[in-house]
This record gives C-alpha cells, structure tokens and sequence, in this order.
C-alpha cells in the first residue's frame, strides 16, 4: 500500500506597495463608514471639545487671565492640542475593541499588508480629528476667540496638529494591541496623557509654575505643540516650537511604530 503526501499549500502572496496602499484606503473607509452606523463616535468628538473650552473658559479664565476673553485667548490653542491628543486614544481603544471581537483575526488571514490595518485605523482616526478641530475653532470663535494670523495661519496650525497625532497615534496603536480589553485600554492612556497634557503651558502661562516643573515644562513636547499652534493662530515665535513639535513626531513614529507593527505581527 502506497501513501501520498500532499504538498502543503504555499503561503498567501502578500501585497506589493500600490495594494497595500489601496488595502489601507479600504480599511480606512471602513473605519469612516463606521460613522454612518454609529453616530455616537462623531457625537464624542465633539461633545468633550465643546465641554473643556465652556469649562477652561468660564470656570478658570476669570482666575488665570482676569477676563474670559484673554484667557479664551491664551488657552483655546493648548485646549486644541488637548483635544487632538486625546482624541488619538479612540485608535487605541477602536484596535482594541476590533481585536477583542475577533475582526483582526479575519484580516490577519487575508494577504493583505502587514501594516494595513494599523495605518487604516490611523489614518481615519487622524480625519475624524478635523470635524473636532474646527468645530473647536467654530465655537471659539463665537465665545470671542479671534485668529491673527489669517488663512495661512489657521492651514499651518491644522496641519501640524495633524502630524503631531498622527505619530501620536503608533503609541495609542501599541497600546490597543497590548491591552487586555478596551477599560485597560483607557485607564492605562488616561493615566499617561493626563500627566503629559496638565504639565505644560497649554493651560497656564509657565512662569506661574514652581521652578523645578518649569525645567520639565519647557521640554514637554505637549508645550512645544501648544507654543506652535499660539503662533500659527495668534502669532509669536513659530520656527522654534514648530521644529520642536515635528522633532517630537518623528521620534514618536521611529519609536513606537516598529513596536507596534511588532506587537500585531505577534498576534498572528
């Protein structure tokens, strides 16, 4: 009696560079179209702006500044920055919940690109962040905030901030990937972003802070963001704070991207 051996199958071909493009725009798609199903994700993008400018402004401004007005002034360009960086934990928290319901499980079967499905959820995510952003300077603008820079400015200031939660984004990814479930997921990033956010001048001038967190404060890529965005928006040194914050970024992306293209590797 004789056997045969079947020869096991041959793994799938994975993508070239212009399909792992268009895979990405597909799964970002379907991460946008989600939007249309679920309306509460847009509605949180735009709740919580909404609630920290009417909170920082009306509750503190009159004790930080003196006046709304100023403090609008000073503060709607770090809120900003807050809100964009916080809005990069939905990519943590939306990896997680696709893990934890096994839809990674399906796309890591299919050729497709390794990176696919992390820079999908980024790239998405980094869109939904501009219905934020301007509906950030919308309501500013009606509480008394005004732009002194022009169009140019305003381009500049979305653009960076762009950029900046882009790379922030590969840190919220590892973090999705890394979790155990979705509540580990937004103990773990509040409890890194909070300390991050509240430590620079975003909020308050840095020469109302003791020295010793003034050191820290100056460094904070969080400060050099908000500095930039100041300057492109109201105007102020912009070159320096700008090449800082991009500094930032690409540190954030050499670091936590290969660790994060590692972590989803590791789940297959």
């Amino acid at each position: 009696m004789t056997t045969m051996t079947v020869p096991a199958p041959a793994p799938a071909k994975r993508a070239g560079l212009s399909a792992g493009i268009r895979q990405t725009m597909t799964l970002t798609w379907r991460s946008l179209v989600q939007i249309k199903h679920n309306p509460m994700e847009l509605l949180d993008l735009s709740v919580q702006p909404v609630m920290f400018l009417l909170l920082f402004t009306y509750v503190f401004g009159g004790a930080i500044a003196g006046s709304t007005e100023d403090y609008l002034q000073f503060a709607l360009p770090g809120l900003v920055v807050q809100n964009a960086l916080f809005a990069t934990l939905t990519t943590a928290i939306g990896l997680n919940t696709d893990i934890t319901k096994g839809v990674f499980d399906r796309l890591r079967s299919l050729p497709i690109a390794r990176t696919a499905p992390l820079a999908g959820r980024i790239i998405a995510d980094t869109a939904k962040q501009l219905w934020a952003l301007f509906l950030f300077l919308g309501i500013g603008t009606i509480l008394g905030f005004r732009i002194q820079t022009g169009v140019a400015g305003v381009l500049g200031a979305v653009a960076l901030l762009l950029a900046f939660a882009l790379a922030m984004s590969w840190m919220s990814v590892l973090i999705g990937l890394k979790a155990k479930d979705p509540e580990k997921v937004q103990i773990f990033a509040f409890s890194l972003m909070m300390p991050l956010t509240f430590t620079s001048n975003a909020f308050v001038p840095t020469d109302t802070m003791p020295g010793w967190l003034q050191v820290w404060v100056d460094v904070n890529p969080v400060t050099q963001l908000a500095d930039a965005v100041r300057g492109l928006l109201i105007g102020g040194e912009v070159a320096g704070p700008t090449i800082s914050s991009l500094l930032w970024a690409v540190a954030l992306v050499v670091v936590f991207a290969p660790l994060a293209i590692r972590a989803f590797r590791g789940r297959a």
